[in-house]
């Protein structure tokens, strides 16, 4: 390694983007190509340093395995943060283990942190776990540890473990005060603030109140009969049942929840679940239908019994009927709260996230593009997604697959 090369990579590390491109900015061999594209990464500029990167892969030969992988590792890092979630993650993982098997434990274990933080935005929270278990944090230089513990501490909120949560941030803030970098340190403060957000509304007989995280775990593990519309489905004693795939049924699950301990009428359950508010005969046979239908599925928890008027909703065991509301309402609020982390987004990566087709994000983002809440940036394949963040709450509940329960 040459000295150039070696004060530019010093530079890099101690966040000094600009001193490195001043080094080896006229360079085209793959070290400075690789080094550069690190370096128009940390500016912000993703698409010259993906492009820069590619090229240094490409200028390596077949015998510099390690420094390839090391390459693809950054390059891996600035499509997470392109938020270009679509690709293989196969080079990634062939990466690590390259990394691995030549003692370059640090990428190595960085290469699994990016792949922990991909499967994240993507909602896949058991594998992102089997991830995040494959780093030593003692192994790490402080920023990365900052970081994994970061990214641990992400995972804790959306599987709503407040505690382990604020003890992994604990250590991310420690980690972060030892790397020297001001932004780690002001990421912490800010997922420190998620904790004491609302996070939800609850909503019951008597009234909305607003619920921070440690408040939704608290109800979800009470005795009260749960309508979660933040994951769409029913909560109680334990028991849970998925609605998420079932929109009619958890329309009318909501329904009756909301005027629990009340009935709610025939025309009022047509209009909520089928958008029909001039409803017949054939309607109200098929209200029947799914009435018996939701009946059976919650039936171990509650029943749902015939009035004058409609259908009432009635609790074994006298429990309570609440009904657990996002911060917002809309059937955009997952997409909005994608969108509200500041990166610019694709339709296919919000597709991938959302496990919706890009047909349905494509219409639901011109909707809201018309109302003003999301802007684009580019055309055709490099168009790409904005909203600002959304204030007064955290948005932890409307990302992909939050609140696990198995």
């Amino acid at each position: 390694m040459d000295s150039l090369i070696a004060a530019s990579a010093r530079a890099l590390a101690a966040g000094d983007a600009l001193g490195a491109l001043k080094r080896v900015a006229l360079r085209d061999d793959p070290p400075a190509l690789a080094l550069r594209g690190i370096a128009m990464a940390q500016l912000g500029d993703h698409p010259r340093a993906r492009e820069l990167l590619r090229r240094a892969v490409r200028g390596f030969g077949s015998h510099e395995e390690l420094a390839r992988a090391r390459c693809v590792v950054a390059e891996a890092e600035v499509a997470l943060a392109m938020r270009d979630l679509g690709g293989s993650p196969r080079a990634l993982t062939a990466a690590a283990a390259t990394l691995e098997a030549r003692a370059d434990r640090a990428n190595a274990l960085q290469a699994w942190l990016i792949a922990a933080r991909r499967l994240l935005l993507l909602g896949r929270l058991d594998e992102a776990a089997a991830a995040l278990a494959k780093l030593d944090a003692q192994a790490l230089p402080p920023s990365l540890v900052a970081m994994a513990e970061l990214t641990s501490a992400e995972l804790s909120l959306r599987s709503l473990q407040t505690e382990v949560a604020r003890a992994a941030l604990d250590r991310a803030q420690a980690a972060a005060a030892r790397a020297g970098v001001p932004a780690l340190s002001a990421e912490v403060t800010e997922a420190r603030r998620a904790l004491d957000r609302p996070a939800a509304r609850r909503l019951s007989a008597d009234g909305e109140q607003a619920l921070r995280l440690e408040e939704v775990a608290a109800l979800l593990e009470s005795d009260a009969l749960v309508v979660d519309a933040c994951r769409r489905g029913i909560r109680a004693g334990g028991s849970w049942q998925a609605l998420t795939r079932r929109p009619v049924l958890f329309a009318l699950a909501l329904a009756l929840a909301e005027a629990w301990p009340g009935d709610v009428d025939r025309e009022t359950l047509i209009e909520r679940a089928f958008h029909m508010s001039r409803p017949d005969e054939t309607h109200r046979a098929r209200l029947r239908v799914e009435i018996g239908r939701l009946r059976s599925l919650v039936g171990g928890f509650a029943q749902i019994e015939a009035s004058a008027r409609g259908f009432v909703l009635k609790p074994h065991k006298d429990r309570t009927v609440v009904v657990l509301a996002p911060p917002i309402d809309g059937d955009q609020a997952s997409l909005l709260a994608l969108l509200s982390d500041g990166a610019a987004w694709s339709t296919s990566a919000l597709s991938l996230a959302l496990g919706a087709s890009q047909r349905t994000v494509q219409r639901a983002l011109a909707e809201l593009e018309a109302a003003g809440r999301v802007r684009s940036i580019g055309r055709a394949r490099a168009q790409r997604w904005l909203a600002p963040p959304l204030a007064g709450f955290t948005t932890i509940l409307l990302l992909p697959a939050a609140l696990p329960i198995e």
